[in-house]
C-alpha cells in the first residue's frame, strides 16, 4: 500500500497494575531484580529484544498480555510487593544521611559528569567512568544523599560494536528514541520545559534539559538536538567523545556552564559541587561570574566562595589522558567572557596555564584543581601518583603534603550482585546483612555455607553466562553469513569444566589486552592441557580513533581462530553493563594486566570479586589496597622498570607461573568433584572485597571528607553578604605580596646524637615584613626513617618568642622524638589563616636557610 503517514497505537495498561509505567520512568527497577521480573515475565522475548527496557517493553507488548497480567492474582500479589517496596523507599524519612545530617538533608550536592552508566538500555556511558557515575547516584540514593546529577543526554550515545569476521572493529551509531527510554522532560518551578543558552563564538546554543529519575536521585541531562540551534550545534552533543578538540571544548563548556544554568533555571541551589573528572571545569569559572555580576565580588573574592564549596576527582594517571586546548581556541570562545569575570587575557589563561611536551596548553585539569579546595584520586596508588603529576602546582610542597587526597573506588553491590547468590547469602548471614554490607563483620558469616551449595551455584552462574554468550556469537555468526551447519557447533563453544578466565576492558593499549598471549607457545600449553584445560573471554571497546586499541582486538580475534585456541579464545562483542554482568557473574577468575601505575583505580574486578570470583591482577590500582595473600592472585610486583618491553616480558612470565602453578592446579584440586582450597578463595575474595570496595563505603567518605565540610565553608564564606570570602582575599593579596621579603634562619641542633623522648630544642628567626606572626605558621618539618623505611611526614609548630634586635622575630619549640632511627628534620614557613581549608592551599612556602 502506499503510505500516507505513520501513527503509534500505544496499548493501555489496565488499572489493577497502571503504576508499571511509573515504576518504568525510576531507575529503582534496575537493582531490584524483583522490579525487574515484574518487567521480563510479561514477556520474556520482548524483554531481550528492547534490551531490558521497561520504557519501550510497555510500548510495544500486546494488550491481551496486559490484560492477562491484570487478571492474574499471582502476578497482582507481586506487582502488589514490588509497589509496596518501592513507595517506602521513595518515601523513606529515616536514610543514612537524614540520621546522620539531619540539618542538611534538604540541602543538594550537585555531581557533574561528562556520562552515567546506569543501565544498557540507556547507551550513554563509554566505560569504567561513566559506570562508576551511575553507581555514585544510585548509592546516593541509597543512602538518601541529596544529590543531584548533571551531564549529557548524547542522543546517539555512545557507539554499539560489531566485530566483523576479520576481527575489525566497527562503530555503528543509533539515534535514541527519548519516547523509548525512561527520560522526561525537565520541568521549572513553573511547569515548563526547561531550557538553557549557553554562547559560542558568533552565536548562542540552546540546550533542553531531560530528567532521569534514579531512586531518589533526580538526574538532568543537556541535549542541543533543538530548535532553534543550526545543524552544526545540533550535533554538538550527539555522541559521547566524538569529534574533534573544538567539539570537545564546546562539549564542555555546555556541561561546565550550561550544567549549572540548568540547575538555576530549574530552582536548584547546590550547597556543594562535585567534578567528577575535568570535563565539567567551567562550572567553575561560570559560579565565579555569577557572584562577580549578581553580587559585585572581584574574582579573587568569588573565587574563594567557590573553591570553598567545590570538590575535583581526577580519575587519569597519564599526562596525555587530561583535557588541554590551544590558546588560540580558547580565546576564540572566551575573549568575550574573561571581562565579565573582571580578568585580562592574561589572567585568564595563567588560570589553566599547563607546560606539556608539545607546547603550553589551557588545562582543564589545572582549572578545576584551581578553582576547587578539595582534590581526591580514585586509590590510594593513584592519590600519590596524582600528586607527583601535579607538584609543580605547589613548587617547595613535599609530595606528600600536596593536597590532593584520595577515595578509593567501590561499587554499588546491588547492580552487579548476582540475584542468585544474594539469595544464598539470605540464607546464611545475619538477617540485616542487607543494610550492613559495609560491615566486615556481617561476611564472616560466609563460613556457614556449606561448599558444596557454593560450589553448585558457582557453576549455574557459570552456566547461564555461557548459554548468554553461545546466543550472542550465533548472531554475530549468523550476521558474518556463517552456515547452519557451522552455526551449530556454537553449541560446543565454551566448556563449561574448563577454568575460564574473563577480562573485560576498554581496549586502552596500557591495560595490555594481550599479554597473555605474548609468548604465545607458553599460552596455547596452558589452554590445551586436556586434563587441566583453561579458556579465556574477552569483551571491549576500542575508541573507534583509537587504531592500536582496535589492532589489539583484531589480533586476539586472529589468535581465536588457530589450532587451539579455538573455541578456548573467545571475544564477545558490544560489551556494555549486561555482558558486564554475566562475566562477572559467571567466569571463575577475573584477570586485569594493565601496566603499573597506570590503572587509577578500575572497578571490574570488584564486581567479580563480590560475586565469588577471585582477581589475578596486577597490583595497580584499588588491588594494591585489597590483595592479602588469600583473596585471589598478584601479577608481578610493585617494581619499576627501565623499560616497557623489561615490564611486559616480567609480568608475562609472572602471569604464566601463577597460572601454571597455583591457580590452576588449584581449581582442579577437587574432593568429591568440589574444589574446597579454591572455594576458600572464593570466601575470601567475597569477605575482603564486599564490605570495603562497595560504594556504600565510598560515599560515606565522601560526605565526611568532602561533601559536609564542602557545604560548611559555603554556608561560612556566602554569610554577611560574602564577608569571609571577601576578607580572605584580601589577605591572600596582602600575603602574596610580601611574601618575597620573607627570609627564615633556623637554628641546628645542638647534637646529632639523642635518646628515644630526649627533647630536641628548636629555635628559627623569620623576617615577616609587613606580615605578622598571626599570619604565619613556622614548622619543624620531621619523620623517621629506619631501615630505608619512611614514616609520613609530621609537623611541630613552633611558637613566637619576641622581636629580635635584627628585626627578626624568634620562634622556639621542643622536638620530642618518640621513635628511634635516624631523624629527618627541616624547618619553614607557610601563610595561616583559620579560612585556609588545606595547610597548602596558597602553594606558598619558605623553607629555612
Amino acid at each position: 500500500m502506499k503510505t500516507l503517514d505513520r501513527v503509534l497505537v500505544l496499548p493501555e495498561l489496565p488499572e489493577p497494575i497502571e503504576r508499571l509505567e511509573e515504576l518504568a520512568y525510576n531507575l529503582w527497577w534496575s537493582w531490584h531484580p524483583e522490579a525487574a521480573e515484574l518487567f521480563e515475565t510479561l514477556d520474556p522475548a520482548l524483554w531481550l529484544r528492547v534490551n531490558h527496557n521497561p520504557v519501550k517493553l510497555l510500548r510495544f507488548i500486546s494488550q491481551e498480555r496486559l490484560n492477562e497480567a491484570a487478571a492474574d492474582a499471582t502476578y497482582l500479589e507481586r506487582y502488589r510487593r514490588v509497589m509496596h517496596a518501592f513507595d517506602a523507599y521513595m518515601n523513606a524519612t529515616d536514610t543514612w544521611f537524614a540520621r546522620t545530617f539531619p540539618d542538611k538533608a534538604d540541602k543538594p550536592i550537585a555531581y557533574f559528569s561528562a556520562e552515567f552508566g546506569l543501565h544498557e538500555s540507556l547507551p550513554i556511558y563509554s566505560g569504567g567512568l561513566g559506570v562508576l557515575a551511575g553507581d555514585h547516584c544510585k548509592t546516593a540514593s541509597d543512602l538518601g544523599i541529596p544529590l543531584v546529577g548533571v551531564g549529557f543526554l548524547y542522543p546517539q550515545g555512545y557507539f554499539q560494536q560489531r566485530i566483523s569476521a576479520d576481527g575489525t572493529q566497527e562503530a555503528i551509531y543509533e539515534k535514541i528514541n527519548f519516547e523509548e527510554v525512561p527520560v522526561q522532560p525537565a520541568k521549572t518551578p513553573d511547569g515548563e520545559d526547561a531550557y538553557v543558552r549557553v554562547e559560542l563564538p558568533g552565536r548562542t546554543v540552546t540546550a533542553r534539559v531531560w530528567k532521569i529519575q534514579v531512586g531518589r536521585v533526580p538526574l538532568y541531562l543537556l541535549d542541543t538536538d533543538v530548535d532553534p540551534n543550526a545543524p552544526e550545534d545540533r550535533e554538538l552533543a550527539a555522541r559521547l567523545y566524538g569529534g574533534d578538540n573544538e567539539m570537545r571544548l564546546s562539549q564542555e563548556i555546555i556541561l561546565g556552564i550550561g550544567g549549572v544554568r540548568a540547575l538555576r533555571v530549574l530552582g536548584i541551589e547546590p550547597v556543594a559541587w562535585h567534578m567528577n573528572e575535568g570535563h565539567s571545569a567551567f562550572l567553575g569559572l561560570e559560579r565565579v561570574r555569577e557572584l562577580v555580576e549578581e553580587h559585585g565580588l572581584s574574582f579573587a573574592e568569588a573565587r574563594e566562595a567557590v573553591a570553598a564549596s567545590t570538590l575535583f576527582t581526577t580519575h587519569t594517571p597519564v599526562p596525555a589522558g587530561h583535557d588541554a586546548f590551544t590558546f588560540d581556541l580558547i580565546e576564540r570562545y572566551f575573549y568575550t567572557y574573561w571581562p565579565r569575570l573582571g580578568l585580562s587575557r592574561e589572567e585568564f589563561f595563567a588560570l589553566a596555564h599547563h607546560d606539556l611536551p608539545w607546547g603550553p596548553r589551557f588545562s582543564m585539569t589545572v582549572l578545576a584543581l584551581r578553582l576547587s579546595a578539595f582534590h581526591n584520586g580514585v586509590s590510594e596508588l593513584h592519590g600519590h601518583v596524582s600528586r607527583e603529576m601535579w607538584q609543580e602546582l605547589w613548587p617547595g610542597v613535599p609530595v606528600e603534603e600536596i593536597p590532593i587526597g584520595h577515595i578509593t573506588n567501590g561499587v554499588h553491590f546491588w547492580s552487579w550482585i548476582a540475584p542468585e547468590l544474594a539469595a544464598l547469602f539470605d540464607k546464611y548471614l545475619p538477617t540485616d546483612w542487607r543494610e550492613r554490607i559495609d560491615d566486615p563483620e556481617v561476611w564472616e558469616a560466609l563460613d556457614a555455607i556449606p561448599d558444596d551449595e557454593l560450589w553448585a551455584l558457582r557453576r549455574e552462574l557459570k552456566q547461564q553466562m555461557i548459554e548468554a554468550l553461545r546466543a550472542r556469537v550465533t548472531v554475530q555468526r549468523t550476521r558474518h553469513g556463517q552456515t547452519s551447519a557451522e552455526l551449530r557447533h556454537v553449541a560446543d563453544l565454551l566448556d563449561p569444566k574448563a577454568l575460564t578466565i574473563g577480562f573485560a576492558r576498554r581496549f586502552a593499549t596500557y591495560k595490555r589486552a594481550t599479554l597473555f598471549f605474548r609468548d604465545l607457545e607458553r599460552a596455547h600449553a596452558i589452554i590445551t592441557n586436556s586434563e587441566r584445560p583453561v579458556q579465556i573471554i574477552f569483551a571491549g571497546k576500542a575508541h573507534p580513533a583509537d587504531e592500536p586499541g582496535k589492532a589489539l582486538i583484531k589480533r586476539i580475534t586472529e589468535i581465536s581462530k588457530m589450532p587451539g585456541f579455538k573455541d578456548r579464545v573467545l571475544f564477545v562483542e558490544d560489551y556494555d553493563m549486561h555482558v558486564a554482568r554475566l562475566l562477572t557473574h559467571g567466569v571463575d577468575i577475573w584477570m586485569n594486566n594493565p601496566r603499573r601505575p597506570l590503572e587509577a583505580s578500575g572497578t571490574s574486578g570488584m564486581k567479580a570479586a563480590i560475586n565469588g570470583v577471585p582477581n589475578f591482577s596486577v597490583l595497580d590500582g584499588w588491588w594494591r589496597e585489597a590483595y592479602d595473600g588469600t583473596n585471589g592472585w598478584p601479577i608481578g610486583d610493585e617494581r619499576e622498570y627501565e623499560s616497557e618491553d623489561e615490564q611486559d616480558d616480567a609480568d608475562a612470565r609472572s602471569l604464566y607461573e601463577t597460572l601454571e602453578n597455583d591457580i590452576v592446579p588449584l581449581y582442579f584440586d577437587r574432593d568429591e568433584a568440589v574444589p574446597h582450597g579454591w572455594l576458600q578463595t572464593v570466601r575470601a575474595s567475597i569477605r575482603t572485597v564486599a564490605p570495603q570496595f562497595n560504594t556504600v563505603r565510598m560515599l560515606k567518605e565522601y560526605v565526611h571528607m568532602y561533601y559536609i565540610p564542602a557545604a560548611e565553608a559555603w554556608a561560612r564564606f556566602t554569610a554577611d553578604n560574602f564577608a569571609r570570602a571577601r576578607a580572605l582575599a584580601a589577605w591572600k593579596q596582602r600575603v602574596r605580596a610580601e611574601w618575597p621579603r620573607i627570609r627564615l634562619v633556623a637554628e641546628r641542633p645542638a647534637t646529632h646524637v639523642v635518646h628515644i623522648r630526649e627533647p630536641i630544642p628548636f629555635s628559627a628567626r623569620a623576617w615577616l615584613g609587613n606580615l605578622t606572626p598571626d599570619d604565619v605558621r613556622v614548622e619543624v618539618v620531621y619523620r623517621y626513617e629506619r631501615e630505608d623505611v619512611r614514616t609520613p611526614i609530621r609537623t611541630l609548630t613552633l611558637t613566637p618568642a619576641g622581636l629580635e634586635s635584627d628585626g627578626s622575630i624568634r620562634f622556639t619549640g621542643e622536638l620530642v622524638p618518640e621513635e628511634n632511627g635516624r631523624l629527618e628534620v627541616g624547618v619553614r614557613v607557610v601563610p595561616h589563616h583559620e579560612d585556609l581549608l588545606t595547610p597548602h592551599a596558597m602553594a606558598l612556602i619558605t623553607w629555612a636557610e
